[in-house]
């Protein structure tokens, strides 16, 4: 084994993991989630408190 072939077998494991990190991201399953998620920052802390407290990351 060539240090050619672990380049290769490197270069295709690290295409395998971003296509799968990108699919996860932009499935239709997580949609809801990170649209909540990412108006966090524009709600007041009340508000911010209730939807941390249903799942969201509470810092």
């Amino acid at each position: 084994m060539d240090v050619n072939d672990l380049r290769i077998a490197f270069t295709l494991f690290s295409m395998v993991i971003f296509l799968g990190i990108v699919s996860w991201a932009f499935s239709k399953r997580n949609k809801q989630s990170f649209d909540e998620l990412g108006g966090l920052p524009l709600m007041d802390d009340q508000a911010a408190g209730a939807i941390s407290s249903q799942g969201g990351r509470n810092e």
